[in-house]
């Protein structure tokens, strides 16, 4: 199993602070149990709808566009279930959402179809899943994940839907008023909890910011021995949820907790990128051309207005019925956190979704030499427009 397999397979893990144990046991038979999202989907986009101002399969767009997530349906993944239409369909068994897709309020021509991930695909890497069901037409791909797999699975990102990854180390400030940073929490005795094979814990250690001494992979995604602790120990988590559940779901912590993100440590990825198959990417350039700023549309709508969209994906977990648990709370703190951290936003232009290229080489630079330590090296002479494309970004779409 690749660290990245590992680092993906348990980092959405962290999602289940709130969990029971018991629901936890019922996350891990679920993996056990999964077969993967079945390929044989068929489009529900009502055929009688009047297309709008853009035809997407007039573009070249196939007639059910997929697009496959790397967990349950949260606030993270909601510029995706934006782009659903009227009468969605939630289908259960697949962990799926569907229904025609809308542009700007109006029927694109064709369908989407939004599948979860982690427990759905057996907790594998969505690449993984876009190389075994190529029905998927884009998946989410983090550009380290994108860097490791370049030889074997190569993908290309065409949209960025963070600007600034979640990804967060977390601790007690009572404990530590003079912890600001991961470096200074790092000269403290705090031994710091997370997945075993991250990648970015690697970069950490390697970079002198947190001593190997001081760091644990044994993180079993539960609050019980942060809580045990009693504040001495940190952890991984991401800021668009461990903040708020820490400090109003989980009745013994009950206050805040603080935390830099890794991005801010050095770590720049660009999280969740939306990516195709290389392979397929000159196939799929008329539509993208085409699709990628109705995605781009459809964030800048989700932020301004994000409470029908927010039901949706309620409705959604609530149908699963799969031992993820997550709240209105949540929710409506994830979608602050986003804007208030600027985790969602504009480039270094007035355009969401585009990447920096320097930034993705720098990715590049950190990773190469721990992937190749850990025995995955990516692809000869790995270049940034290998991995991402601005090709398809309309630059007069952000916020």
């Amino acid at each position: 199993m690749s660290s990245t397999l590992r680092s993906t397979r348990s980092r959405r893990f962290g999602r289940t602070v709130a969990t029971s144990a018991s629901a936890l046991a019922l996350v891990a038979t679920l993996a056990a149990c999964s077969t993967g999202a079945s390929a044989d989907s068929e489009p529900t986009a009502s055929a009688d709808l009047p297309i709008g101002a853009l035809d997407l399969a007039a573009a070249g767009c196939p007639a059910n566009v997929v697009i496959q997530t790397d967990w349950n349906p949260e606030a993270e993944q909601g510029n995706l279930y934006q782009l659903i239409g009227p009468d969605a369909t939630i289908d259960a068994a697949k962990k799926a959402v569907s229904g025609p897709l809308f542009a700007s309020g109006e029927y694109t021509g064709v369908n989407v179809e939004v599948r979860s991930g982690g427990p759905a695909i057996g907790f594998q890497t969505v690449t993984s899943q876009q190389y075994t069901d190529t029905d998927i037409t884009l998946g989410y791909a983090n550009t380290d994940e994108a860097v490791q797999l370049s030889d074997e699975m190569p993908t290309t990102a065409v949209f960025a839907p963070f600007e600034v990854g979640p990804q967060i180390i977390m601790w007690d400030p009572a404990t530590y008023p003079d912890v600001k940073t991961i470096e200074d929490l790092g000269k403290t005795d705090a031994f710091v909890r997370y997945f075993g094979g991250a990648a970015y814990m690697e970069y950490l250690m390697g970079s002198g910011i947190l001593p190997a001494s001081h760091v644990d992979g044994g993180y079993d995604g539960t609050p019980a021995s942060f809580i045990a602790a009693g504040g001495k120990d940190a952890q991984q988590g991401f800021a668009t949820v461990e903040p708020y559940v820490y400090e109003n779901e989980i009745a013994d912590w009950g206050k805040p907790v603080a935390f830099q993100l890794i991005h801010d440590a050095g770590y720049p990825i660009y999280a969740s990128a939306l990516s195709v198959r290389t392979g397929d990417l000159e196939e799929l350039s008329p539509c993208l051309t085409a699709l990628v700023p109705v995605i781009q549309q459809a964030t800048v709508d989700y932020y301004a207005d994000p409470a029908a969209t927010n039901e949706l994906i309620l409705k959604a977990v609530d149908e699963f019925d799969n031992g993820w648990v997550y709240t209105p709370g949540v929710a409506d703190y994830s979608v602050k956190a986003q804007v208030e951290l600027g985790l969602v936003g504009n480039g270094s232009d007035d355009a969401v979704g585009n990447f920096d290229v320097d930034r993705v080489q720098k990715i590049i630079d950190i990773t190469t030499p721990l992937f190749e330590k850990l025995g995955t090296p990516p692809a000869d002479g790995l270049t940034p427009d290998q991995i991402v494309t601005n090709e398809f970004i309309d630059p007069s779409i952000g916020f």
